[in-house]
């Protein structure tokens, strides 16, 4: 594990992403399941931010973070090219259980696109449930505690 940072700027994570052609479905927006994966980049940035990257977690503590719920308000359409601003949020943990919040703006107007928060059970690579360990649930708490 990278060592967490002491104290963090903001209590979210911003993350930039251009719209991909590929990402728009016939009618020239993006295909709604692709803000699920637009979800996944902002909260791997999020904790990114935080110090801790999701391949130490998994392959030196065994701690998956895996997605156990899900749900995406769509607002307004993106489309190709489009800038897109992935704003992400830890909302809670408490034992195994993590919840984030993601909400997903055009950058040239501010405009929502969508909002979706995801839950998520921690788990070992044998899908038992367990905690985090103490390093990474310390700087999490901090985060919540702002």
């Amino acid at each position: 594990m990278n060592s967490a940072k002491k104290s963090m700027p903001n209590d979210y994570n911003d993350t930039l992403v251009r719209v991909r052609y590929a990402e728009t479905d016939r009618m020239g927006v993006v295909y709604y399941g692709n803000f699920y994966t637009w979800f996944e980049i902002g909260r791997v940035e999020f904790l990114r931010q935080l110090g801790f990257r999701y391949r130490d977690v998994e392959e030196t503590d065994d701690c998956y973070i895996v997605v156990v719920e899900s749900g995406c308000r769509y607002r307004s359409p993106a489309r190709f090219d489009d800038e897109i601003l992935i704003r992400t949020r830890l909302k809670s943990l408490r034992g195994p259980i993590i919840r984030f919040n993601y909400e997903i703006t055009r950058l040239d107007n501010g405009a929502a696109v969508a909002e979706g928060e995801t839950t998520h059970l921690v788990c070992t690579a044998g899908m038992k449930t367990r905690v985090l360990p103490e390093r990474y649930t310390k700087v999490l708490q901090e985060v919540l505690s702002k």
